[in-house]
């Protein structure tokens, strides 16, 4: 039992409750129901079939989402998509206001009291919160070594991309690497002071590469489980952010040359029907799909970013109109390039027809001009729950997809002076979105690498690990202030539920 009378962080909460583990909180295993009744600790620890179980409750912590803890849905996506030059918070002007209107224009409602900065903090925490669970029962397991190594490994590789995550939002962030020893435990130092970022990507790395030695080569495990491609490739985009450019390059090419991926012929194939996830450009997605429980998907991800009735209205809307691409997005596609009609629905003046048959009326009744088109699910082709819950329908989110490991060896391979080698990686992404050659540069890559990635929560990261937000976003009018809007700020609920040991970031 924790003391009533002592208030302990709710960043740490979650690595109290893992203690007193139970199996049923892990709803299924991709999608399947799960078991009835008990499942302790201990029969984790020996039986690789619960044990298997336990991982998967840690990819379930990637649903999380709508407007509660979030991981990679619509708050992440106003932190790493809107905050950028790729898209505007979309929707009235008031909705989701103040919180959205931070993020979006840097004003002062991006601050220690924002709600959506609490839910991302609070989410990835939960997550590292289950992985470390897991870990703490897997590396005392008692069944065979290669089966451990690789549960070990995946949980390892969903720890890094947490962690990731957390150190591009926030900078310093407590390293929580154990479960607690007891609740005193959790209030320790190591538990309620921020480690140097320089700390957690040596952590970070550190998983990785455990993960990269660790897991099997593509098919040679169940679908949708990382494997050794989405390790390396991780770690590659790891090094290209840490600017260790010959381990990014490496690492990059090994994938290249493993023959296990490759681009598809259409772009439009990795964010459409169902039946083309997983594809061979696929190298790490959540996971979703139509269970019984009708909840195996990100909730609101494609709904809040759905059109949305305006104007007249009277239709059938798609949603709550969030996240909608940039004009300044828009104007960044060459003439001809296939990728620009896959990632924006652009709304025309009489009537717009989805791929899947769907007709958005005149503009005069929708909302906005502009809506992303990756994140939307095709309703009137595509199977969903039987109930029809649009809430949560089953669209798989793309975390590493081939073609961002070629824009990486490009990349690394321009900072490292072997231009050929960066020609031949950029030729092969733009042949496919059915453009010409252009000479391999940075901003030649860096321009590459925006429109292929447009809407796929990368941009805002990137563009600050370039050094380049506050030139592009002050440009547009964005209130971005150099030296403290690289990160965002840390929640003053879990400063002040540290005793101030938990400090604020610079300017916030």
């Amino acid at each position: 039992m924790i003391p009533q009378n002592k208030k302990y962080s709710r960043l740490f909460m979650p690595l109290l409750a893992f203690c007193c583990f139970s199996l049923t909180n892990c709803k299924r295993d991709f999608l399947e129901v799960s078991p009835q009744g008990l499942l302790t600790d201990e029969a984790a620890a020996n039986d690789p079939n619960i044990a298997r179980k336990l991982v998967t409750g840690v990819y379930n912590q990637l649903y999380q989402g709508g407007f509660g803890n979030d991981v990679h849905g619509i708050i992440f996506c106003m932190a790493t998509d809107v905050a950028s030059d790729d898209a505007d918070k979309g929707s009235t002007p008031l909705d989701q206001a103040p919180e959205a209107v931070g993020f979006d224009n840097f004003t002062s409602d991006l601050n220690a009291n924002n709600f959506y900065v609490n839910r991302l903090w609070a989410g990835h925490y939960k997550g590292i919160a289950a992985a470390n669970g897991a870990l703490n029962v897997l590396t005392r397991s008692t069944f065979d070594n290669v089966t451990k190594r690789t549960l070990i490994g995946e949980t390892r590789f969903l720890r890094a991309y947490l962690y990731f995550n957390l150190v591009r939002l926030f900078g310093d962030v407590p390293k929580v690497f154990r479960v607690p020893d007891g609740p005193v435990d959790a209030n320790s130092d190591e538990f309620i002071t921020r480690a140097p970022k320089d700390s957690i990507y040596a952590a970070i790395i550190n998983d990785l590469q455990y993960a990269a030695d660790s897991l099997p080569l593509r098919g040679l495990t169940e679908k949708g489980r990382a494997d050794k491609g989405a390790a390396q490739s991780m770690l590659a985009k790891v090094y290209l952010y840490r600017q260790d450019y010959q381990k990014a390059y490496d690492l990059s090419l090994e994938v290249m040359n493993s023959g296990k991926y490759a681009l598809v012929a259409d772009y439009s194939k990795n964010f459409r029907r169902k039946v083309d996830e997983n594809n061979l450009e696929s190298i790490f997605e959540i996971q979703t799909g139509t269970n019984v429980d009708c909840d195996a998907a990100v909730p609101f991800y494609v709904v809040a970013q759905g059109p949305r009735v305006g104007g007249l209205g009277g239709w059938a809307d798609l949603g709550f109109g969030l996240n909608n691409p940039s004009q300044d997005l828009a104007n960044a596609y060459e003439p001809g390039d296939l990728r620009d009609s896959v990632t924006i629905i652009y709304i025309k003046p009489d009537s717009t027809v989805l791929w899947d048959g769907f007709v958005i009326p005149e503009r005069i009744r929708v909302q906005n001009d502009r809506y992303n088109y990756k994140a939307y699910f095709g309703r009137k082709t595509e199977p969903y729950c039987k109930t029809e819950n649009t809430d949560r329908l089953p669209k798989n989110i793309h975390i590493l997809r081939y073609a961002e490991v070629l824009l990486i060896n490009a990349e690394a391979a321009v900072q490292l002076g072997n231009l050929g080698a960066a020609q031949s990686a950029l030729d092969l992404v733009r042949q496919r979105a059915g453009l010409s050659s252009v000479g391999a540069n940075i901003n030649t890559v860096w321009a590459e690498r925006r429109v292929e990635l447009a809407m796929e929560q990368d941009r805002f990261f990137d563009i600050v690990r370039q050094g380049r937000a506050g030139q592009l976003l002050r440009a547009l009018g964005k209130t971005f202030v150099d030296g403290k809007n690289e990160v965002f700020p840390i929640p003053q609920t879990e400063i002040e539920l540290s005793g101030g040991k938990l400090t604020q970031n610079i300017g916030y």
